[in-house]
């Protein structure tokens, strides 16, 4: 092999234009593919900017012309030349306009045959790409998405330090403390039977810098959650985390819609209007059965409860009976798409997430088709129709149940309606906050009200006497951010105030001694008086994956882990040997 010696890299190979012919340049890569012409030899060369041919002629030195010969897929190059303009131009790539003259040719390594040709990885199964990432990493597609996950980065240090943010890095071994998912834990050997948390987020350690006086604090997290995963959550993720003292709820709110502005103008070059639309979490659940709403198409869901209780039909009366509603979308000109077995389809659906069952109306015909005609008085059809605004070629979806269970079903189904519709409109992005949330959530099968946020959550103030009398009315001093149906971020104005402090972690069912022990050393710090503050934690993942249009957090993680939360690549997790279990003081019992 060569080497490098008397050759420097003057550009990379994606930037050249017109205006580079005549130059003489160096530029290093990886072969993606040779074309051999017999008295011409033609090499794409790739590197994360993209890719420039190399050209090798008659008029190329035998020596350099032999050794083109020999390059294949995947071998790294180094090449000097001049750039000329090409005469069979290549629309298709930015560089197509050009190639290089090449003079000098360097093989720096060769390369076994890859298990894929790397233009085509989108074509390859996942258990092959993701076993050889560093490979599937070279595709551009990838390293397009990783080189933006790096400018969002970026542009976030940028702006946050433009606004006199402190970027401070909290501990990565942390005290268990409860936030809602499992931890992952790390055992101590110099401390034997005792163990580290990985954190899921730098919460605590953001309100104590708060106590500390750092005001504006802004930190590229890495945080951890040992839960089920999906498209759009990894066991190991990145926020854009910060905190702010002596602010109220707008203040941090204006805060990251300056950001995100910013954001979505360097780099897709996007407009943003501010300030962002808001909705209180109930508008949201009553309009779009969802708290993080995709509001680029409409489909409202419609309260047809008073209209439902009068009539005959007994899934409605009974629902409605219980203290339930009855809710209904109109999905526009869907009496095509719906037929009969698909409605059955989407009410197989509705029943997997809890419903009980899907009434329709399907207009194809001259005269509507509905389930449950034969429950319905002369007018009552009609009535309906009219109130919904339905018209022929529409379908109408209906489901009756308890109100939390209906509108989250309706949500799901308005989702899958309109991407079967193929209503959702590409190159639109709906930001939103979703504002008020509420403290607690009702736990049926335990009968207790469960808190919905952290307990560091400040209630609203004219919520705070229902904390003992009412907790269904308690609304919290929480916002979520919200793009094109994912939520981006949660925040909150925290509690600073002891008495209320203990107040909310005895509501949690927290005794002293549980309170002391995991949460102590917090409650002891506001003894010394804090600042109001408040703060959010934006998901750089999920902002990166809706920003380069891709499907799943796989796609912008450079190392992503599979649905059991493992890698493929390296094989992790593994097991360790048994000195450094015994160093640990670890027993290991194999489950049945």
């Amino acid at each position: 092999m060569d080497k490098m010696t008397g050759l420097k890299r003057t550009d990379y190979c994606g930037v050249f234009t017109m205006a580079d012919v005549g130059r003489e340049v160096t530029v290093c890569g990886f072969a993606q593919r040779r074309r051999d012409l017999g008295s011409l030899i033609f090499i794409d060369l790739r590197d994360r900017t993209g890719i420039v041919q190399l050209a090798f002629g008659e008029n190329t030195d035998k020596e350099i012309f032999d050794k083109a010969f020999t390059v294949r897929s995947e071998y790294v190059l180094m090449a000097k030349g001049t750039v000329r303009e090409r005469s069979s131009k290549n629309k298709e790539i930015p560089t197509g306009d050009i190639e290089i003259d090449v003079k000098d040719l360097r093989i720096l390594s060769v390369s076994e045959t890859p298990p894929f040709e790397i233009a085509k990885a989108d074509e390859v199964g996942d258990e092959t790409t993701l076993k050889y990432r560093y490979l599937n990493l070279r595709n551009e597609k990838l390293t397009k998405n990783i080189l933006m996950r790096h400018k969002i980065a970026q542009i976030a240090r940028e702006y946050f330090y433009a606004n006199d943010f402190i970027e401070i890095e909290t501990p990565m071994m942390i005290k268990s403390t409860p936030e809602g998912a499992r931890d992952y834990v790390v055992p101590s050997r110099i401390h034997n039977g005792k163990f580290y948390a990985l954190p899921q987020s730098p919460q605590i350690y953001k309100q104590l810098l708060m106590v500390a006086g750092f005001d504006r604090y802004i930190q590229l997290a890495r945080c951890f959650r040992d839960e089920d995963l999906r498209a759009d959550r990894q066991p190991e993720f990145t926020q854009i985390d910060l905190e702010m003292s002596f602010v109220e709820t707008d203040d941090i709110m204006d805060m990251a819609e300056g950001f995100v502005r910013k954001l979505m103008k360097d780099t897709i070059d996007v407009d943003i209007t501010a300030p962002l639309p808001r909705l209180t979490f109930a508008e949201a659940m009553n309009k779009y059965g969802s708290d993080k709403p995709d509001t680029r198409f409409e489909m409202l869901i419609e309260d047809i409860s008073d209209w439902a209780g009068k009539t005959d039909f007994a899934v409605f009366k009974n629902a409605i009976e219980i203290g339930g509603t009855v809710r209904a979308i109109v999905a526009k000109n869907a009496a095509g798409t719906y037929t009969r077995k698909k409605i059955d389809k989407l009410t197989e659906q509705a029943k997997g997430i809890g419903a009980k069952g899907l009434a329709y109306i399907r207009w194809a015909e001259d005269e509507p088709n509905c389930s449950f005609a034969k429950f319905l008085k002369d007018g009552e059809l009609k009535a309906l129709i009219e109130q919904l605004g339905a018209e022929k070629g529409d379908c109408v979806f209906i489901i009756s149940d308890k109100t939390s269970l209906a509108l989250s079903v309706m949500g799901a189904l308005r989702l899958t309606v309109a991407k079967e519709l193929r209503i959702i409109p590409e190159g639109k992005w709906n930001f939103l906050w979703i504002t008020e949330m509420p403290f607690f959530e009702y736990d049926e099968e335990s009968g207790e009200w469960l808190a919905m946020h952290h307990p560091f959550t400040m209630p609203l103030d004219e919520c705070i006497p229902y904390l003992d009398t009412d907790k269904a009315k308690v609304r919290a001093k929480a916002f979520d951010l919200v793009l094109n149906g994912t939520e981006l971020s949660s925040g909150s104005m925290r509690i600073t105030d002891c008495e209320l402090q203990n107040k909310m972690f005895s509501l949690l069912g927290m005794e002293k001694e549980e309170i002391d022990a995991k949460f102590g050393f917090l409650v002891e710090a506001y003894k010394y008086a804090s600042p109001p503050h408040g703060g959010m934690g934006i998901g750089l993942d999920r902002l990166a994956m809706l920003i380069c249009g891709a499907d799943s957090l796989r796609d912008v993680t450079a190392f992503p882990k599979v649905q059991n939360a493992s890698e493929l690549m390296s094989g992790a997790p593994s097991v360790i040997d048994t000195i450094q279990l015994d160093e640990l003081g670890i027993d290991l019992k194999t489950k049945e």
